[in-house]
């Protein structure tokens, strides 16, 4: 079994799931949650899937496992994670989604939740534990009966969830594009927008899977949002990655928004008390905010497992977020006529609203938002098919040889400090900051940068990314 748990779920190639891996996760998730009293024989658990070409056959797998278990698979078909977890934790249900996220389509994964949300970093740990002692050679491939079916039923409540977050045709003359490729969320993004009376222009749809990556978009990617965005004359485009936890919005210039920003805009529209963010969120954050800001270590186990403790700690209104642009709420918010549940896992939606409902009440246009906010510039990069061992290896030597750092930065600058929360962040005598991290969910290095300038910004990861294939 070479499939592993990353920052967000059960990851590997199909071939490694397929194979009866994820039924056996899928097995060692519900006896986990039986010996803990979370689940009881024929409770429903909920299943939905991404548009990925190999999410069906392993979503029949789960599905044939929680039989086998006696619980009842519900089939939700294809939808966006955040309503599935919205459906499921509503009827206080466990669920599991197949999804490979933004990673490319000769892989794929499952994502866990139970009744309660998010599985943590203890449930990953006892599945991973006793996934062996699961009997592959038993499991089926489809289930007995044909699972129920809730695909309606769940897309409708998620839509319904922001249903008044924005008042009833408060953006009639506006042009909002959706970039549909091969998202699960197209279509639901397109109704959750329809009542506001924007314009809606469907883009750059694609029947084939496309993987989007919405913390390190293609300079390819950006182009073509450049042209739609001219093209059409529009004041926004929308669009989120395959699974819809991770969203994607340009300005009207057609400029890709960073997520870490879209992160900070929910924070103070919802008036957090508690920001909770990864170290490679933006460096301005804790000044932008009047709110306590927390770091954690990439992924959202760890962003969630903040949460906890801030409301332990006393904090009412809490609000994580990812450099990806995913946005999770420990709290209940109000926000205009929409009353939002607590919703601990990713979502794309509440931060492309809350960047509308914004400019629509400040009256800027996005570009002039993002620019208003005054935050450090940063930019982020991957080398891609790089060996993650390779990359824990460089890591490793960077963080603990002194003089290895100082000639891996020879031609790049000194270094004044260095944070391991997670990988190397380093900051730079001149000011500038350099992270590395091995990508926990693919075959990736994530180089990440902040410097005076967008241009010096991408030539810090230019250079760095250059150091990195030489060294």
């Amino acid at each position: 079994m070479a499939a592993k748990f990353g920052t967000s779920g059960l990851r590997g190639l199909v071939g490694e799931l397929d194979d009866g891996t994820a039924a056996a996760y899928t097995t060692a998730f519900l006896r986990h949650l039986r010996a803990s009293g979370s689940i009881a024989d024929g409770d429903p658990v909920f299943v939905g899937q991404d548009l990925r070409p190999s999410s069906a056959e392993i979503a029949a797998h789960c599905m044939a496992a929680i039989e086998d278990e006696k619980l009842e698979p519900v089939d939700c078909g294809t939808l966006p994670t955040p309503a599935l977890a919205v459906h499921a934790m509503a009827r206080k249900a466990a669920s599991i989604m197949i999804t490979g996220s933004h990673i490319p389509a000769d892989r794929n994964g499952v994502k866990f939740y139970r009744p309660d949300g998010e599985i943590d970093k203890g449930d990953e740990a006892a599945m991973t534990a006793s996934v062996e002692t699961v009997d592959k050679a038993a499991l089926r491939w489809t289930a007995h009966h044909k699972p129920a079916e809730e695909e309606a039923g769940a897309r409708a409540g998620f839509v319904a969830r922001y249903r008044g977050f924005l008042a009833e045709g408060c953006l009639a003359g506006r042009r909002i594009g959706i970039y549909e490729h091969s998202s699960v969320i197209r279509s639901v993004l397109a109704d959750i927008l329809a009542p506001t009376g924007a314009e809606i222009v469907p883009v750059g749809h694609s029947e084939t899977f496309i993987p989007v990556d919405t913390e390190a978009v293609s300079d390819q990617t950006r182009a073509r949002i450049r042209v739609w965005v001219e093209r059409y004359g529009l004041d926004a485009l929308v669009s989120a990655d395959g699974d819809g936890d991770r969203p994607l919005v340009a300005d009207e210039k057609g400029a890709v928004i960073r997520g870490d920003v879209l992160g900070l805009v929910v924070s103070r529209l919802l008036e957090a008390d508690a920001v909770i963010t990864p170290v490679t969120s933006n460096s301005g954050i804790e000044t932008r905010v009047d709110a306590r800001t927390r770091r954690t270590k990439v992924g959202s186990p760890y962003v969630i497992a903040e949460m906890a403790a801030a409301a332990g700690d006393g904090a009412r209104r809490i609000v994580g977020f990812e450099a990806n642009g995913g946005v999770l709420t420990g709290s209940p918010f109000t926000f205009g006529k929409a009353e939002l549940s607590a919703l601990p896992t990713r979502d794309s939606v509440l931060p492309i609203l809350a960047m509308l409902a914004v400019s629509l009440g400040s009256r800027l246009a996005l570009s002039a938002l993002v620019e208003g906010l005054a935050l450090p510039v940063a930019a982020s990069g991957r080398i891609e098919n790089f060996p993650t061992g390779k990359g824990k290896a460089l890591v490793a030597s960077l963080s603990g040889d002194e003089t290895a750092r100082a000639d891996f930065l020879a031609p790049i600058g000194e270094v004044a400090s260095f944070d391991m929360t997670d990988g190397l962040r380093m900051t730079l005598a001149d000011g500038r900051i350099l992270h590395l991290r091995p990508s926990g969910n693919a075959p990736e290095m994530r180089v990440y940068a902040e410097a005076a300038t967008q241009a010096d910004a991408e030539a810090l990861i230019s250079a760095a990314s250059e150091r990195i294939l030489t060294a």
